[in-house]
């Protein structure tokens, strides 16, 4: 007989909660008939033939090649929300104007799920999720999130995202020190070893070394 206490606040009951609540919700089209309102969590699927996606193909939506969250305005610097916040549909609208605008990408090959989370819990439950997954596009490929820098800070160099996946438009500024052959390279060596519903190895305590910027 088990006699193990339950603690329903427990880090991994937690992570558990979070994930087993966010894959009820959909799939959805990246295209939505129209606006909705919400922050909190959300994560993408691939259902294309891009061939280096293979492994993580998800049809029925189950492994997801990136996560994301999205906070209601001026959450970052403490301020009160000023009414109900559109954050989650304008940040997915967002991911989807930059996978149509790749050259080897369509909206039509991802679907997504999100849940509406309560502020305090956003970030918390965004890394529970990372940490779950590990999604390729916040692990492996980063700056799919990234926005325009803005004229005058160009000198940075491209992502490895934009390395992959060319066609945004500000991201053709940026220096081009990486090939699409070694981010091909990177992605299948990454899926090679992290494999859909494997045992993934253990983070560390703090996930933000591979979280590419503050807005998702």
């Amino acid at each position: 007989m088990a006699t193990d206490e339950y603690n329903p606040l427990d880090y991994a009951n937690l992570t558990k909660n979070c994930v087993q609540e966010l894959m009820t919700r959909g799939p959805y089209p990246l295209e939505f008939p129209e606006p909705f309102f919400g922050s909190g969590v959300y994560a993408l699927f691939y259902t294309g033939s891009f061939a280096p996606y293979r492994p993580i193909r998800s049809i029925e939506a189950t492994w997801p090649i990136y996560v994301g969250k999205a906070v209601p305005p001026g959450a970052r610097k403490g301020a009160k929300s000023s009414g109900p916040s559109r954050a989650l549909f304008q940040r997915l609208r967002e991911h989807r104007d930059s996978i149509k605008a790749a050259d080897n990408l369509s909206p039509d090959d991802f679907v997504c799920r999100y849940l509406v989370v309560t502020p305090l819990w956003i970030t918390m439950a965004e890394r529970f999720l990372i940490e779950n997954f590990q999604p390729v596009w916040n692990v492996c490929i980063e700056g799919f999130g990234l926005h325009d820098p803005g004229s005058g800070r160009y000198q940075g160099q491209r992502s490895w995202w934009d390395v992959l996946h060319p066609g945004r438009s500000w991201a053709k500024r940026l220096k081009e020190t990486r090939s699409r052959g070694e981010a091909d390279k990177l992605v299948r060596e990454f899926l090679r070893n992290h494999k859909p519903g494997s045992s993934m190895p253990a983070l560390d305590a703090d996930p933000s070394h591979f979280m590419e910027d503050d807005e998702d």
